[in-house]
């Protein structure tokens, strides 16, 4: 690792600041690796790569694959050291006829996307972001990626004084108590307000239509959170963020990618759409990840030899033990932020790990000098899930799921530990360097 962890939780801040969405995200992550070398290739396009190559390409733009190819050797010989994450986190999207007014106030209807914890949502001062379809001047559709980025709405709570049960009896209702407001100037023209933004960011080739209206196609857009990540604590142990899952892991396994500037053949995915079961063209249970590989070993037995000799690290926050609600945990295993990261475990699959990955990965964060834990779901508690067994049963590579602690999750505020992710990433950067695996099944 070149960067010091103070320097590292700085770039992390600055990511997560910079990626209020999945488009955003994967902007981001593209920005920084062509800044390291990496050649972006288009999927609508015949590829030339090279041995040694450092390449990456987006689906969508809100998924990105960035893979390095080893300099001698095959593929089929090899195999890939692969790290995934997901670039989505839950959220209130705009609906497609979003405007309302009620006494006069502007509000805007909203889809919750993914398990959102609706109630960290209200009182907060929430901005909007996310990619616009408009039509030029010359007829084409283009995409630009928007993001008002100051306060411009917010959902009020309701007085306790009217909900005299609201601490201990309230139930939110998704339809009616979540539209946030924008002010008070009646029904708004959603479009336009987006094509005001679009100018204001530099965008001056938006047609017009007979109306004189500009010509705003289509949208997909998400509030969030102003409040900028922190460092927090007494001591600094903390790190508070909107959507920590994911981007925390997105930002550990790309620093891992670059930092081990590995001559093996490496690889890094992060799909959108993990938070709604994944299934979709940019998803891990979409082709995404089949197509590239199928790309780079043609021949059908090569590719199975590939896989066989292959690796993925699915890598997705876990649920670190809770000072409050110590209950909710399996004793042996509820994690504490900042003693290191997770190795996630559930015999029916919810989570791949096997004994065998599990020891891979327990072998490297050794090398690394890295402590680890593990989570369990408490037996009388349902499991979450992650991309890690959709790719392990969409490819057939052996698969490990990890994570960094946390607190929250799916809140509109998270918090982990200030020292997990590069603890992380240090594991990682060594399995990326492993010039073969322990073994092959």
């Amino acid at each position: 690792m070149q960067l010091s962890p103070q320097e590292y939780n700085a770039e992390l801040l600055a990511f997560l600041q910079a990626s209020p969405t999945p488009y955003h995200a994967v902007s981001e992550m593209a920005r920084q690796l062509e800044s390291a070398g990496f050649k972006r290739l288009n999927e609508g396009e015949a590829w030339h790569t090279e041995a040694g190559g450092r390449y990456f390409c987006t689906r969508s733009d809100a998924s990105i694959l960035a893979w390095t190819l080893p300099k001698t050797a095959s593929l089929e010989e090899t195999g890939f050291r692969m790290v995934g994450a997901h670039t989505d986190s839950p959220c209130l999207k705009v609906k497609p006829n979003p405007a309302l007014s009620v006494k006069g106030y502007s509000s805007l209807g909203v889809e919750v996307y993914g398990g959102v914890l609706l109630n960290p949502w209200f009182d907060r001062d929430l901005s909007l972001a996310g990619r616009v379809v408009y039509e030029n001047t010359q007829g084409e559709l283009k995409t630009a990626l928007v993001d008002f980025k100051k306060p411009i709405a917010v959902i009020p709570s309701l007085a306790i004084h009217l909900d005299r049960e609201a601490n201990s009896n309230r139930v939110i209702n998704a339809q009616t108590y979540l539209p946030p407001i924008l002010g008070q100037e009646g029904k708004l023209d959603f479009n336009e307000v987006l094509a005001e933004q679009l100018t204001a960011q530099g965008v001056v080739d938006i047609a017009t239509n007979a109306e004189g209206k500009r010509c705003v196609v289509d949208y997909d857009m998400s509030f969030y959170d102003c409040q900028a990540p922190s460092v927090v604590g007494l001591n600094d142990d903390f790190i508070c963020s909107a959507r920590l899952d994911n981007l925390l892991s997105c930002f550990i396994g790309l620093k891992a990618l670059v930092e081990a500037n590995s001559n093996e053949a490496c690889l890094f995915v992060s799909n959108d759409h993990e938070e709604v079961g994944s299934a979709s063209a940019a998803g891990a249970q979409g082709p995404m990840l089949a197509n590239l590989l199928e790309r780079l070993v043609p021949n059908n037995e090569a590719r199975v030899r590939m896989i066989n000799r292959s690796m993925m690290i699915s890598a997705d926050n876990a649920h670190g033990i809770h000072p409050n609600f110590a209950q909710k945990h399996d004793g042996n295993h509820g994690p504490i932020l900042n003693e290191g990261p997770v190795i996630k475990v559930n015999a029916n699959q919810r989570y791949a790990t096997s004994s065998d990955t599990s020891a891979i990965f327990k072998q490297v964060a050794a090398r690394a000098g890295v402590d680890i834990q593990s989570f369990v779901v408490r037996s009388d508690m349902a499991c979450g899930s992650t991309i890690g067994p959709i790719t392990a049963s969409a490819i057939g590579v052996k698969t490990l799921d990890v994570g960094v602690p946390q607190f929250a999750m799916h809140s509109i505020r998270e918090t982990a530990g200030s020292r997990d992710a590069y603890k992380l990433s240090e594991i990682l950067e060594g399995f990326y360097q492993l010039p073969e695996l322990p073994y092959t099944y």
